[in-house]
């Protein structure tokens, strides 16, 4: 049974009603001891505590199985830290901008077309703001404000290791463009604060991000066939059909990117679960030192 009354940091919150109407929140929590998963009952998706806000309990039910729960009645919420206080660095935070334009710039330095290189430059510098706004989800990945700018920097930053290492033929440009792309439709099936929006249902980010980047390629004038090849990435970024991507990867740079898409959200994932609860994104329980 977890203690009663320790101080824990909100790190993401979603909203959902049982079958018979009642409003709850799922909280991902942190303390400076332990992390929490936990569903609360009866607490309306208007009422505190928001992410970044601290919040207690006089009860915690064990469900087992790493479940726990608690009822609206039963939680406390708090303050809101400020830098300087140890419970502020406990939720993860955008990435500085320095150390974006850092990553892009090397991946610059990979590019050998010019064209998709100005493109690739522009929309680097433009994607920064929304993106350090946005979460990447709810729940399974970089769900806070400013996930999505860390989980596209993690990719970047990531092929920029590994492009050099690959002794295959990858054009890079289709690679960084598909990154900064593949979940730019996040910013309309989501809040800031993480509350899905009707487009997530409507149309869905892939479609968003694709028709999003295809227009700006084509106010470009880039070739057909390398739109195509460049929007492939994203359509496909989801790995298999069963997951929710329109096509299966085919070419190198999408299998690529499909992997490091992958990697990120996954060890993100490993990171946001508390020691010995189940993430359903692995299929296990999480272990951790």
């Amino acid at each position: 049974m977890t203690q009663p009354f320790t101080e824990y940091l909100v790190v993401s919150r979603s909203n959902a009603t049982t079958k018979n109407g009642s409003p709850y929140c799922l909280l991902k929590l942190r303390s400076l001891v332990d992390d929490l998963s936990i569903a609360v009952w009866d607490v309306a998706a208007t009422a505190p505590p928001v992410v970044g806000q601290t919040v207690s309990f006089k009860l915690i039910q064990d469900k087992g199985d790493g479940k726990k729960s608690a009822n609206g009645l039963d939680m406390i919420p708090g303050r809101m830290p400020q830098e300087g206080d140890p419970l502020y660095d406990l939720i993860p935070r955008p990435i500085p901008r320095a150390q974006w334009d850092a990553c892009i710039q090397q991946l610059l330095a990979f590019c050998t077309d010019p064209l998709l290189a100005g493109i690739i430059r522009d929309m680097a510098d433009t994607l920064f703001g929304p993106y350090a706004k946005y979460p990447a989800a709810t729940s399974v990945h970089h769900a806070y404000k400013g996930g999505l700018l860390n989980h596209v920097y993690q990719m970047l930053h990531m092929l920029e290791g590994i492009y050099p290492c690959l002794p295959y033929s990858i054009k890079i440009e289709r690679c960084i463009l598909g990154i900064l792309f593949h979940d730019y439709g996040k910013v309309y099936e989501y809040s800031p604060e993480g509350e899905t929006q009707p487009d997530m249902y409507l149309v869905g980010h892939i479609y968003i991000s694709a028709n999003r980047l295809q227009k700006i390629l084509m106010e470009k004038q880039v070739d057909g066939e390398e739109i195509n090849k460049i929007l492939h990435v994203v359509l496909s970024h989801h790995g298999e059909l069963e997951y929710g991507s329109p096509v299966v990867p085919c070419t190198k740079e999408a299998v690529l990117v499909t992997h490091i898409d992958n990697i990120s959200a996954k060890m993100d994932n490993i990171d946001s679960t508390p020691n010995l609860e189940r993430s359903f994104a692995l299929g296990t329980h999480v272990v951790k030192d």
